[in-house]
């Protein structure tokens, strides 16, 4: 048997993590001078979280370094356990290359070691529904190689749709100008944000209004979805769970897929969308 692993930027509860048997790495991030794991709320709370964000905190975040990578794949390449590491995406963070450096410096002393990396051109829930998915396939009887190669051949089947309330993060981050920022914000503009077949975001639209830019994602997660009484959609949101309900009361009287799940936005993604993110991933034809 091999181990599914995974990072804390797939955004899915350490409790669904722990049901599924896929373990993770945590990002850390840093709020009020103080750094902490983003454990998925083993002991790093969500809830206090978005509360120092209302309070005015502005988080920041870093990436998996080469040597945490290291020791993380060694604890099971010590014990001869394969492991497939689904990774954050490379158009976000550089985490991908780390863990690649990884498993070089891994097998220099353990030559045996068989780690698979996929980078998952994906993130937060996008990530989190491929993990899922992989983790079922897994327990169906597929094999390391086979998942490595299923994954590979259709990670660019995860579509993901989001909006944003808070426009200072999106300037905060670089993804919109200051004085985008401030107009945004006077003319309640809510940008319409994807990831492209790179693995970055996209700014694709921008809405006038919170109800239309909810109505627009879960538009665009229906056009998306394809076999729907066959696929779990997954929602994502950083405080927002009336907005996240909208969205899925809407995808259940639309497309009736097989199943609607929402989880909170972790902080590693929340600590860059600010409050009242909400993000929306299905599967369907290949993103291009």
């Amino acid at each position: 048997m091999y181990q599914i692993l995974t990072d804390s930027c797939c955004d899915l509860p350490y409790t669904l993590l722990d049901e599924i048997k896929v373990d993770f790495i945590s990002m850390y991030v840093e709020v009020n001078g103080t750094e902490m794991a983003d454990d998925l709320g083993r002991n790093f709370k969500i809830d206090e979280f978005y509360q120092k964000i209302k309070d005015g905190a502005m988080p920041t975040t870093s990436q998996v370094n080469v040597g945490r990578y290291v020791e993380f794949f060694r604890s099971y390449a010590e014990k001869k356990i394969p492991v497939l590491y689904i990774c954050f995406s490379s158009g976000l963070s550089g985490s991908y290359h780390s863990a690649m450096q990884a498993v070089e410096i891994l097998k220099e002393d353990l030559p045996e070691a068989e780690v698979l990396v996929v980078d998952s051109l994906a993130a937060s829930g996008g990530e989190g529904l491929m993990v899922y998915e992989a983790a079922q396939k897994q327990q169906a009887g597929m094999s390391l190689q086979e998942l490595y190669e299923w994954l590979e051949e259709n990670k660019l089947t995860y579509h993901h749709w989001v909006t944003v309330d808070d426009l200072h993060h999106l300037q905060r981050g670089g993804r919109i100008s200051k004085t985008s920022a401030a107009i945004g914000g006077l003319m309640n503009i809510k940008p319409i944000i994807t990831v492209d077949v790179a693995g970055k975001l996209q700014n694709v639209e921008k809405i006038r209004g919170r109800k239309k830019a909810l109505q627009l994602v879960a538009d665009k997660i229906s056009e998306a979805t394809t076999d729907p009484a066959n696929q779990t959609i997954f929602i994502t949101t950083s405080a927002d769970q009336v907005g996240a309900e909208e969205v899925k009361r809407h995808l259940e009287e639309n497309i009736q897929p097989k199943e609607v799940r929402i989880f909170p936005l972790g902080t590693t993604i929340s600590s860059h969308t600010g409050l009242g993110c909400i993000a929306v991933f299905t599967r369907g034809e290949k993103r291009n």
